[in-house]
C-alpha cells in the first residue's frame, strides 16, 4: 500500500475534509507509514497522498501512531438518576480525552433501562451532549424477558446485559428459569455479569464481621465467579445463545472458558490486569474495591496468559464511578466501582511499552475485537469505507496520571500518581477532531453506534447520527 493512493471510488475526488499526515497507521495489514484522507465521516483514501490531496483540515501526526478508534464496551455513566457520581457529558468527555471514540453504557441507572422508552430517553439525553459515539444496553429481567427480542434490535441498543449478582430489584436475574426466559428471547450476544448471588449472600458475613476491605476478595471469592460463569454457559448452551462474559477475573474461569470459545467471548479490564491484591487494598483502601474483586498475582498472570493465547476478545474499562465521600464509608457500606474510561488507553499503552502485549494485539482488543463480536457497523479498523475514527497516540510520551486530569464528576482515579509511557494526543470521531493536542475542540458530536443485527433505520425511520 505504501506509495499508492487508494480512493473509495474513482469519483471521490482529491479533496478531503480531514487529512492525517506523517503518522504510522495501524491498518489490518499492520503498521504502515501512510496518510489517511477522510470525507463525509469516512475514510476515503490511504497511501502516499502528498501533493495529490488537499483538505479543509490537515493534522500533522509525524512521530505518532494512528489506531482505529478505541471502543470501550462497558461503562456506567450513571445517567439518569445518579448524576452526582457521573453523567453522559462528563463521562464521554473523559472518554475522548483518553482516546476513546465509542462507548457502550450499562442499564443500572435510575430508572433502570428495561424498555424502549428507557432506551430512547438515554439516546435523547446524549444528543448534543455526548462527545463520543455511544450505544446503550437494555437490562435482561423477569419483567421484560419476552420483549427482549424486539428491544435488542432497536437503534442505539448495544444488546442485552444480565446481572446474575451485584444488582438488585428488577435488574437482578439469579433464577435459572428467569435466565432461560432471557436467553430464549433474542439472538444477539448476551453480556453477563457472572457472580453467584446466593453464594454472595451466604458469605456476606465475612465482609460485615471483618469491616476490612482487604477481605473483599475473600467474601466474593473465586467460586462465586466460577459457579456463575459455569451456570450461565450451561444455560446458554441449552438455549443455543451466544454469550459475552464481562470482567473475567480468575484463573479458574479462564481455564473453563478455554473450552467454550465456540459460543462465548471474554472481556478483561485494565484494573484486573494492572492492580494486585493485597497491595492495592493496603494502598488504596476502598478505591480499589470492585465487583468482581481485584485478585492476587496468580490470577492476574492467568489473565495475561489468556491475552497472549487469544482467549480474551476485548478489554472494557467497567468505568463505574462513585464519589470520594461514598467511597469513604466504612467497608462493606462503601460501594464497589472506580473510574476507568479515561485511563483505559494510557494504562494499556504502558503495558505495550513494558512488552506485555503488542500494539497490534491492543488494537484487536480495543477496536477490531469489539466490532467483530458485537457486529458494529463501519467501525473497528482503518480501511477505506469505514468510519474515520482514530485514537492517535504518542508511544514515547511519558505522563503522570493525576486526579485533576480526570473529567468524571467523581474526580478521581485509582492510578493517581502513576507514570505511564504512551499517551493519547488526538481523538478523531467520524472525521472530526474531538481532541487535538490533548485538548477538547469543538462541541459534542457523538451519535448512536450502528449494529448489523439491529432493526434497519429505513424500517424505524430512526436516523443514524444526530
Amino acid at each position: 500500500m505504501n506509495g499508492t493512493s487508494h480512493a473509495i471510488t474513482p469519483s471521490a475526488g482529491r479533496h478531503a475534509d480531514l487529512l492525517v499526515r506523517g503518522a504510522t497507521v495501524m491498518t489490518p495489514s499492520g503498521a504502515e507509514h501512510i496518510d489517511v484522507a477522510c470525507a463525509h465521516g469516512q475514510i476515503v483514501a490511504l497511501g502516499d497522498l502528498c501533493g495529490t490531496w488537499s483538505a479543509e483540515t490537515t493534522l500533522d501526526a509525524t512521530g505518532l501512531h494512528v489506531l482505529p478508534g478505541v471502543i470501550d464496551s462497558q461503562v456506567h455513566f450513571r445517567e439518569p438518576g445518579l448524576m452526582h457520581k457521573e453523567n453522559l457529558e462528563a463521562g464521554t468527555r473523559g472518554a475522548v480525552l483518553g482516546g476513546v471514540t465509542a462507548i457502550f453504557e450499562m442499564p443500572n441507572t435510575a430508572p433502570l433501562t428495561l424498555s424502549a422508552a428507557d432506551l430512547q430517553a438515554k439516546l435523547d439525553a446524549a444528543r448534543g451532549r455526548a462527545w463520543c459515539d455511544h450505544a446503550f444496553y437494555v437490562g435482561g429481567s423477569a419483567v421484560n424477558a419476552e420483549q427482549l427480542a424486539k428491544l435488542e434490535k432497536l437503534p442505539g441498543c448495544a444488546g442485552v446485559k444480565v446481572f446474575m449478582g451485584s444488582s438488585f430489584g428488577d435488574l437482578l436475574a439469579d433464577d435459572d428459569e428467569v435466565l432461560r426466559r432471557i436467553l430464549r428471547h433474542g439472538l444477539r450476544r448476551l453480556a453477563v455479569h457472572a457472580e453467584d448471588e446466593a453464594r454472595l449472600r451466604e458469605r456476606k458475613h465475612i465482609a460485615v464481621d471483618s469491616a476490612d476491605v482487604r477481605q473483599h476478595l475473600v467474601w466474593r471469592d473465586v467460586d462465586s465467579a466460577l459457579m456463575a460463569t459455569q451456570r450461565i454457559v450451561r444455560l446458554a448452551e441449552e438455549c443455543g445463545r451466544r454469550l459475552h462474559v464481562l470482567h473475567v477475573s480468575t484463573a479458574e474461569e479462564m481455564a473453563f472458558l478455554a473450552g467454550r470459545k465456540h459460543r462465548v467471548t471474554v472481556e478483561v479490564t485494565p484494573h484486573h490486569l494492572s492492580l494486585q491484591a493485597p497491595e492495592c487494598y493496603q494502598r488504596l483502601g476502598s478505591l480499589a474495591q470492585m465487583n468482581p474483586p481485584v485478585r492476587e498475582q496468580h490470577h492476574q498472570d492467568a489473565l495475561w496468559q489468556a491475552i497472549r493465547n487469544g482467549l480474551v476478545d476485548v478489554i472494557g474499562s467497567d468505568h463505574a464511578p462513585h464519589t470520594l465521600a461514598e467511597k469513604a464509608r466504612p467497608y462493606p457500606e462503601s460501594p464497589s466501582g472506580m473510574t476507568g474510561v479515561q485511563t483505559l488507553l494510557p494504562v494499556m499503552l504502558d503495558h505495550v511499552h513494558a512488552g506485555r502485549l503488542s500494539l497490534q494485539r491492543l488494537v484487536d482488543l480495543t477496536s477490531a475485537g469489539p466490532a467483530r463480536i458485537f457486529g458494529i457497523e463501519g467501525k473497528g479498523r482503518i480501511a477505506v469505507g469505514y468510519d474515520a475514527d482514530f485514537s492517535i497516540v504518542d508511544l514515547r510520551a511519558r505522563r503522570v496520571i493525576r486526579n485533576d486530569w480526570i473529567a468524571s464528576v467523581s474526580g478521581w482515579t485509582p492510578y493517581d500518581g502513576r507514570t505511564v509511557t504512551g499517551w493519547p494526543i488526538h481523538t478523531v470521531i467520524r472525521g472530526c477532531c474531538a481532541v487535538r493536542d490533548e485538548a477538547l475542540t469543538g462541541k459534542p458530536k457523538g451519535a448512536a453506534v450502528r449494529f448489523l443485527e439491529s432493526r434497519s433505520r429505513e424500517t424505524t425511520g430512526e436516523a443514524s447520527y444526530a
